[in-house]
């Protein structure tokens, strides 16, 4: 039986991830306003942990991004299929990333993609054009790794 999983990635903040994410591949933030608006309602949590965005309440301290093919609890605004959860940790990153997303651009498309997502707030790390391949090693606003193929 193959396991349900989610990639979850420490970070200082996660709404600029989110956005930044959500551009870079594609996907969707989530809206937990619903689950939001009903933890409020039965007291369970308080207006500290929230803050407003494009209108709607959401989670200071964490946020996601899913595929937007994917289906959706509506109970929770939460995605049930690939997504990225970016929650906050108090500690900065430190070294190289053990785990890091490759981005399939093709080729002739990598150059416009590398600098799409410069605008969006990436930098370029590494250019490597090897015989086995060639890609682009990025990091995203935190310094997260990843690599454009």
């Amino acid at each position: 039986m193959a396991v349900h999983w989610k990639l979850v990635v420490d970070c200082a903040d996660p709404l600029r991830l989110t956005a930044f994410w959500a551009e870079a591949l594609g996907y969707e933030t989530e809206d937990n306003s619903v689950l939001i608006e009903r933890l409020l309602g039965m007291g369970a949590i308080g207006d500290e942990l929230l803050t407003v965005i494009d209108g709607r309440k959401a989670w200071i301290h964490a946020a996601a991004v899913r595929h937007p093919g994917d289906p959706v609890d509506a109970s929770t605004g939460i995605g049930l299929g690939r997504r990225i959860l970016f929650q906050t940790v108090p500690e900065p990153k430190q070294g190289k990333n053990r785990l890091h997303m490759d981005l399939h651009v093709g080729p002739e498309k990598r150059a416009d993609e590398v600098k799409r997502l410069e605008r969006l707030g990436a930098r370029v790390l590494h250019v490597v054009d090897e015989p086995g391949g060639s890609h682009v090693t990025m990091a995203d606003p935190e310094g997260n790794e990843f690599c454009v193929q």
